[in-house]
């Protein structure tokens, strides 16, 4: 090695997460070195939230194109030129490639080194020929798709979401072997799209969801025209042409489903090989580097954020592991992880947004709790705009607490960060119901939601006849 670093923070991974961290610590003025062996800004920015998200929006206006004779208008079937789509969502990318980019954090202070970087010991990675010994590393390797074990799968061309939005035309008929949130929301983009698309699912497709949530999402799902298959076991791959049919399982006889192109949405998989994690000292298993509360490693130097340390799997989960991670490693400041900070969406239309305890947890957690509902049909600003399937369901404790809330509807994922806020802030349903919000909007589902906590004491009898005594005095 002819150079030898020694940085208070080391950050393998230039994700989200791991970004997040070197940004932070350059700006108070710690010496950071950055190690990052593919592209900077990681999984989120190159292949999955930002890329998917820009393919939802054009699928989106392809819809509305469709659905427009709702408000009077003309319904037209769109004109999609793939290839122009394609470059809107590279256009989205560029757009925001440079927050991401090695010229940003180098300006930062931070020594950004483009090299594999695995651990030579307990406290010294090598990477691009460097030596780097610091005093705290914080590995941020995120995830990748993970493929299942279906005979032929070798044979066939295989997206996952790598590489489908590099694809170069539309598919005519795109089969996708998975049901969760990922696999659902790309069917659907692709579905608007022009795509006939099949989705194949071992156990239910959104499952983690709630029923009530899942059962809007999949009735939507079929009125598109998307072919779910739940309970569907793949014998085997085979090439069919150029492209690929699934052999599934069957009582008597085997079926077969023939698609012009294959994704495979069926999990993800830590990225915890060619670390040297062995050599650092740093256990790990199947479902990631293991981490205490702290997110700190068996060895005492060395976090893990993000994916790789196992968890929720999301963008905003890394960066919420980051800030826990600046405190505990600059500032020796004790923190613990809590599961209730990390909201999640499912970008589906439409989307499913969850904050706190699920109904099912709390009852486990809390016995007796009360939950409320409020429908989107008793929305106004829902029924102007036609987009009136869905509800909120809040779940409250005995005193009032707010524990959970689920969103199933129009932007679910904007309205959830007000429920985010109350979790966090520890606030009660009557908190939320003295708000005053502006008329018409779509956030008023959440008041009348939490307002509904206190009609059955507007029907109690002894308010009646305190009226009744008060009307006397005139």
């Amino acid at each position: 090695m002819s150079e030898v670093l020694r940085p208070d923070l080391c950050v393998i991974g230039a994700g989200s997460g791991g970004l997040s961290v070197a940004a932070a610590a350059a700006m108070m003025r710690v010496p950071v070195v950055l190690v990052e062996k593919g592209e900077m800004g990681g999984d989120c920015l190159n292949y999955g939230c930002v890329p998917s998200k820009a393919l939802i929006a054009a699928a989106h206006a392809a819809h509305a194109m469709r659905s427009a004779d709702r408000f009077g208008l003309r319904g037209v079937e769109p004109r999609v030129d793939f290839a122009a789509v394609r470059a809107h969502v590279r256009g989205v990318i560029a757009a925001i490639a440079p927050n991401d980019s090695q010229a940003r954090f180098e300006a930062l202070g931070v020594r950004v080194i483009r090299a594999a970087g695995p651990f030579a010991g307990k406290d010294n990675l090598e990477a691009g020929g460097i030596s780097i010994k610091a005093r705290r590393f914080v590995i941020a390797t995120g995830s990748s798709p993970a493929l299942p074990p279906i005979p032929g799968l070798e044979t066939v061309r295989v997206l996952t979401n790598e590489n489908i939005f590099d694809l170069a035309e539309l598919p005519v008929r795109l089969i996708v072997v998975g049901g969760g949130p990922i696999g659902v929301e790309i069917a659907q983009a692709f579905r608007r799209l022009g795509s006939d698309v099949t989705i194949l699912e071992a156990a239910a497709v959104l499952a983690r969801e709630d029923p009530e949530f899942q059962a809007v999402v999949v009735r939507r799902l079929r009125g598109e025209g998307i072919v779910l298959r739940e309970g569907a076991r793949i014998a085997r791959a085979e090439p069919r042409g150029a492209g690929v049919r699934l052999v599934l399982e069957g009582q008597s006889i085997e079926e077969t489903i023939d698609g012009s192109h294959l994704l495979i949405a069926a999990g993800r998989r830590p990225n915890v090989e060619n670390l040297g994690l062995e050599a650092a000292g740093v256990a790990y298993g199947r479902s990631g580097i293991e981490v205490s509360n702290s997110l700190r490693t068996a060895n005492r130097r060395i976090y893990a954020i993000g994916d790789v340390a196992g968890g929720a799997q999301f963008t905003h989960a890394a960066n919420y592991h980051a800030g826990l991670v600046l405190r505990a490693a600059l500032f020796r400041l004790p923190v613990k992880l809590e599961a209730r900070m990390i909201p999640r969406v499912t970008y589906t239309d439409p989307e499913i947004a969850v904050a706190g305890l699920s109904e099912a947890e709390a009852r486990a957690a809390h016995g007796k709790i009360n939950v409320l509902r409020w429908p989107f049909s008793e929305n106004d600003r829902a029924q102007a705009e036609r987009e009136t399937a869905g509800h909120i369901k809040l779940i409250t404790g005995k005193r009032g607490q707010i524990l959970g809330a689920g969103i199933v509807g129009p932007r679910a994922g904007e309205l959830i960060a007000f429920w985010q806020l109350a979790i966090a802030k520890k606030l009660k349903a009557r908190d939320i119901a003295g708000l005053t919000l502006p008329y018409p909007t779509l956030s008023e589902v959440s008041k009348r939601a939490a307002s509904s906590a206190f009609a059955a004491s507007l029907r109690n009898p002894w308010l009646g006849r305190a009226l009744r005594f008060l009307r006397r005095f005139g």
